[in-house]
C-alpha cells in the first residue's frame, strides 16, 4: 500500500483503518496522525452509521513501530510536543461511537502499543510483540499513555515496560492483559473479521452510551456533568427503537435489525 490510512467501509458496518507507512514499518508521524483523525472523522458514504472500528497496520513487517524519530529533530524548546498531537488521536479514537478492535499482527512499540491500548479490544497472532522503550530513548512518556498501558497490565507490569523496555511476546502479552484473543498466524485475520462482525450486530446508541459509561469509570474526575451526560444517554436508549427491536427480536428468537435510532 501506499502511505497513508487506508479507509475500506465493508457493508456490516466495519471501517478497517489500515496504517501504511512502507519504509519505516508503519511509524506514525504528524501527516499520519492528521490523516487517522481525518478517518475516524469522516462519515460512510452511504450515510450509514460506522458500527465498528478495525486498526491494522499494512503488511507482515509490524502493526506499528511506534512514532518516527526522524520527525522528532523538529521539535523546538517551546513548541508542541509530539505526544499532544498523538494524545489528542487516540482520544477521538477512544471517544468514538463504535467499539474498536486493534489486530497486532506484529511489533506494536511506543506509540504503535499506546495505539493498540486505546482500541476496546485487541487481538493478536503469534508475531504481536509489544514494548514501550522511552527509557532506552530518553524521554519521559506522556502520563495519559502511562495510565492506557497501566490500566490493562497493572502498575507493577507498566513500570517494568517503561522502565526496562521489556518486549512481551504474544503469549505473555496475553497473560498480562494486553492482548484479548490470540490465533495463529493463518486463522487470526477471520477471528478479527468475526468479532468486527459481532460488535457492528450490535444497538450501535447502546453500545456508544455504554462505551462513554466505561470510559466514566475509568476516569479520576467524575464530574457531575459527565454523570449526567452519561444518564441522559442511558435514559434515551430505553426509550430507542433499537431497544423496542431487541426486546421483539429476542421474544421472536430472531436476529435484531438495529438502525442506530
Amino acid at each position: 500500500m501506499e502511505r497513508g490510512i487506508h479507509i475500506e467501509d465493508r457493508p456490516d458496518g466495519v471501517r478497517a483503518l489500515t496504517i501504511a507507512n512502507p519504509r519505516k514499518r508503519n511509524a506514525l508521524d504528524p501527516g499520519l496522525l492528521d490523516d487517522l483523525m481525518a478517518a475516524l472523522r469522516k462519515p460512510r458514504g452511504d450515510g450509514a452509521r460506522v458500527r465498528a472500528l478495525l486498526l491494522r497496520g499494512d503488511g507482515n513487517d509490524a502493526f506499528c513501530s511506534g512514532y518516527d524519530l526522524a520527525a522528532l529533530d523538529t521539535i523546538s524548546a517551546a513548541g508542541p510536543l509530539p505526544d499532544e498531537q498523538l494524545q489528542r488521536v487516540l482520544e477521538a479514537l477512544e471517544a468514538h461511537d463504535a467499539p474498536s478492535v486493534a489486530y497486532v499482527n506484529g511489533p506494536a512499540f511506543g506509540a504503535g502499543c499506546e495505539l493498540a491500548c486505546a482500541c476496546d479490544l485487541r487481538v493478536g497472532d503469534e508475531r504481536a510483540v509489544f514494548s514501550m522503550p522511552p527509557a532506552k530513548l530518553g524521554f519521559v512518556y506522556a502520563p495519559e499513555g502511562l495510565s492506557r498501558v497501566a490500566g490493562l497490565v497493572g502498575p507493577s507490569r507498566a513500570k517494568r515496560m517503561f522502565f526496562l523496555a521489556e518486549r512481551l511476546t504474544a503469549r505473555i502479552a496475553l497473560d498480562a492483559g494486553l492482548l484479548d484473543e490470540l490465533h495463529s498466524e493463518a486463522g487470526a485475520a477471520a477471528a478479527v473479521d468475526a468479532l468486527c462482525a459481532g460488535l457492528a450486530s450490535g444497538a450501535p446508541l447502546a453500545i456508544a452510551g455504554m462505551k462513554r459509561g466505561f470510559r466514566w469509570l475509568g476516569s479520576p474526575l467524575r464530574t457531575a456533568e459527565e454523570r449526567a451526560e452519561l444518564e441522559r444517554l442511558r435514559r434515551a436508549s430505553y426509550r430507542s427503537a433499537d431497544a423496542r427491536e431487541g426486546r421483539a427480536a429476542f421474544m421472536e428468537k430472531r436476529p435484531p435489525r438495529f438502525t442506530g435510532q
